[in-house]
């Protein structure tokens, strides 16, 4: 079931509209060993995020099964949760654009869309305290995560360019 969620979701990050301004457009790494990074990013998920995702990233009880107004409560970013099986550009943009927009559909839920009320760089950095609250081998996966999609989207780029 992770794998296809994970496919899924994946192959959802490339129906996306880059925008050439934002890091939208480029590769989208976090940066979980910059303490600075990280800082800045555990003050931003208290202020931002931490109300719905709890103060200790562990999400509102419930969150699997459990819904309120017709939408799911928020999950963890801990590592009970499932944020680590999904590369950084899909954490990214999940959080810049929402699910809407990735979805094509009409996705009741209530976290919002960022795209105007934190900067780009802010994003990363949130999900860079995400990261570096994991576990060392949750992290292992999450950058093999990243490997392979990275691996996935180069290969999709070289074959589009024979076309």
């Amino acid at each position: 079931m992770i794998a296809r969620t994970s496919t899924i979701f994946v192959s959802m990050i490339l129906l996306m509209p880059g925008d050439a301004t934002s890091l939208s457009a480029k590769a989208i790494e976090l940066r979980p060993k910059d303490p600075v990074y990280v800082q800045l990013g555990k003050k931003v998920y208290q202020n931002q995020c931490a109300s719905c995702h709890g103060v200790n990233l562990e999400g509102q009880e419930g969150w699997r099964d459990r819904k309120v107004d017709g939408m799911r409560l928020a999950p963890p970013h801990d590592k009970s949760g499932h944020t680590w099986h999904h590369p950084d550009e899909l954490l990214y943009k999940l959080t810049k654009y929402g699910f809407k927009a990735m979805i094509g559909e009409d996705y009741k839920v209530s976290m919002p869309v960022y795209d105007s009320i934190i900067e780009d760089q802010k994003i990363i950095a949130v999900l860079s305290y995400i990261k570096s609250t994991w576990p060392a081998d949750i992290k292992k996966i999450h950058d093999k995560i990243n490997s392979d999609y990275k691996l996935n989207r180069a290969m999709e780029e070289k074959i589009g360019d024979r076309d």
